[in-house]
């Protein structure tokens, strides 16, 4: 049984941090590219960052290039997201989610290979 769980999210300030976790099951997590996307209330899902099978490459969306950063460790089947300088505009609920290669984010969750729940951060001003 394939499961992505996240966890680590919460409520933080603006300027504080969060480091999400997505613990991945039922699949052979090293042959995937691993996503974190988000979607914030009424608005679509927005790509956030990728990362490739084995880590060497990382991609990340315009707006939180300098303050986020993501990894992986394969060994424990993990993905990291971790977030420095929240804003509120980074209020969403963040997914993980798993695909068979990078050709860009797609537009539905459901289009993932695999999708985790969803972990809300919400950051005040």
């Amino acid at each position: 049984q394939v499961q992505l769980v996240e966890s680590g999210g919460g409520s933080v300030q603006a300027g504080g941090s969060l480091r999400l976790s997505c613990a991945a099951s039922g699949f052979t997590f090293s042959n995937y590219w691993m996503y974190w996307v988000r979607q914030a209330p009424g608005k679509g899902l927005e790509g956030v960052s990728a990362i490739s099978t084995g880590g060497a490459s990382i991609v990340y969306t315009d707006s939180v290039k300098g303050r986020f950063t993501m990894s992986r460790a394969n060994a424990k089947n993990t993905l990291y997201l971790q977030m420095n300088s929240l804003k509120p505009e980074d209020t969403a609920m963040y997914y993980c989610a798993a695909r068979l290669g990078w050709n860009g984010y797609l537009p539905d969750l459901d289009q993932y290979a695999y999708r985790g729940q969803g972990t809300q951060v919400t950051v005040s001003s």
